[in-house]
């Protein structure tokens, strides 16, 4: 008798699909959340152009909306670095002023435009130097140290000006704010912010510094049993921090002229809603200088728009705040869909 032998069965089941790189989901994810920021930049100009497309639209109007962005950029700039490593700094806006109220006094004025340049930024240097102390070595909250940082430097700004204005007669920075110095059409204060803003990429993305300020933000201990000295990491974090105040404070004399001890005001809330709209976390461990940018021109176009509206600024804020609203909502939508 012929026996039937019956062909082995396929137990294994369908061959899975191919599984794709990891690494190849995630420029997708930054990729969506800098189009869903563009996307709302791009409808800002929209409205802009439909409500005032004479004013809104034309170059100088343009070059003045660059040129304004430019010192809460270069703030802000900063202000990602120490939020992606899970610090705040509050002192941002009292450091700027103090730096440009320092920066225009008489007697630094006789120093001519290296001395404003220098004091500037060494002011700014010196008052982050201390934060940073405070903070890594202090075992200070950086809310409270830098609160404090806050405080005293605006009271410091407005006993340097006595409460009054400090006129700059140096021709060397107010010949910076003049059109005859644009550069391709571009002002100079945007050409710095746009250098700023390439270096801050660059230190945080493709630098062993940058890699340590997020491992130190997504867990400070891990981070310090892998070798990482933290304490330094944070204190170099706010000397960066007081660095691109005292850069923003430079940028602002040239802008308006002069040293006043209001300089700076709100900045520190524009630069930290900037940068968490821009896609840094608020707790640390991811951020994002091109979001933070992006960020930052969202706020200034809002600015300029009710401005050639003649809307109030109590208004304005509202704006501001559903801006950050959909826009952080949108962001969770973009990360949980990849």
């Amino acid at each position: 008798m012929t026996q039937h032998v019956s062909p082995p069965r396929d137990t294994a089941g369908p061959t899975p699909p191919a599984r794709l790189p990891v690494w190849r989901g995630l420029p997708a994810r930054a990729d969506l959340r800098t189009l869903s920021l563009l996307g709302v930049l791009a409808a800002l100009v929209v409205i802009g152009g439909v409500t005032k497309p004479d004013e809104f639209l034309d170059t100088r109007n343009l070059q003045l909306v660059l040129t304004q962005a430019s010192v809460i950029g270069v703030v802000t700039v900063g202000m990602t670095f120490v939020i992606t490593s899970g610090g705040i700094d509050l002192s941002v806006g009292a450091i700027v002023a103090l730096a440009s109220v320092w920066a225009t006094t008489l007697a630094t004025q006789e120093f001519g435009f290296a001395g404003i340049l220098f004091t500037a930024v060494a002011v700014g240097l010196g008052c982050g130097l201390v934060n940073g102390l405070l903070v890594a070595y202090g075992g200070m909250v950086p809310f409270i140290a830098t609160l404090a940082m806050l405080a005293s430097a605006r009271g410091l700004a407005l006993q340097i000006t006595d409460g009054k204005t400090q006129i700059v007669t140096v021709d060397g920075i107010l010949n910076l704010g003049e059109r005859d110095s644009y550069v391709l059409g571009v002002p100079p204060l945007v050409l710095v912010f746009a250098i700023v803003t390439v270096l801050g990429w660059l230190l945080l993305n493709r630098t062993t510094f940058g890699r340590r300020t997020v491992a130190v933000g997504g867990n400070a201990e891990a981070a310090r049993l892998a070798g990482i000295d933290v304490r330094r990491q944070r204190l170099y974090l706010y000397l960066l921090s007081g660095l691109c105040c005292g850069i923003a404070a430079f940028l602002l004399i040239v802008l308006s002229g002069s040293g006043q001890n209001t300089n700076g005001n709100l900045y520190e809330l524009d630069a930290i809603a900037a940068a968490i709209i821009g896609g840094t976390l608020l707790s640390g461990g991811r951020g994002t200088v091109t979001g933070s940018v992006l960020g930052v021109l969202i706020f200034t176009t809002i600015t300029n728009i009710f401005a050639l509206n003649n809307l109030q600024s109590d208004v304005q804020q509202i704006a501001k705040g559903a801006i950050i609203v959909a826009a952080v909502l949108v962001q969770r939508r973009t990360a949980s869909t990849t």
